[in-house]
C-alpha cells in the first residue's frame, strides 16, 4: 500500500450480506466486504471466500492491483503518445521516401485509367 501511496484512511470499508453458495452462513453473517477508495473512486466488492476476514484481505489486494492497474495504464498512455510525437517528427529515410512516390505514381497510374474517354 505505501508503494502506491494507499492509506488507510483512503479507503472506506463496508459490510454486507452475501449472495450465492455457502448456505446458511453466508445467508446470515455480513462476510461479504466493499471497498472505496475516495481518491480515485474505485469500488470493490469481494465474496470469494466465507471468511469475512479472509475477504477483507482479498478485497484490499484486489483493489490495490486496481489502483496499480489504473496508474501504469495512464503512465503507458503518456509513454505511448510521447513516442508517436517522435515517429512522426522523424525524417523518413531514403528508402521510405521512395517507396512513398512509387505508391504515389502507381495510384496516379490507376486513377489515369479511371478516366472516361472523350472522341
Amino acid at each position: 500500500m505505501a508503494a502506491l501511496g494507499v492509506s488507510e484512511a483512503d479507503i472506506e470499508e463496508s459490510f454486507v450480506r452475501s449472495g450465492g453458495a455457502g448456505g446458511q452462513k453466508v445467508n446470515k453473517s455480513s462476510s461479504c466486504v466493499m471497498l472505496l477508495h475516495r481518491p480515485t473512486g474505485l469500488r470493490v466488492k469481494c465474496q470469494t471466500t466465507r471468511y469475512q476476514a479472509m475477504n477483507r484481505f482479498l478485497a484490499r489486494r484486489l483493489l490495490l492491483d486496481k489502483i496499480e492497474e489504473q496508474k501504469r495504464g495512464y503512465v503507458e498512455a503518456e509513454r505511448a503518445r510521447i513516442e508517436k510525437i517522435r515517429r512522426q517528427k522523424r525524417k523518413r529515410s531514403r528508402r521510405a521516401k521512395e517507396r512513398i512516390l512509387a505508391d504515389k505514381s502507381r495510384q496516379s497510374e490507376k486513377k489515369q485509367f479511371r478516366r472516361s474517354l472523350d472522341f
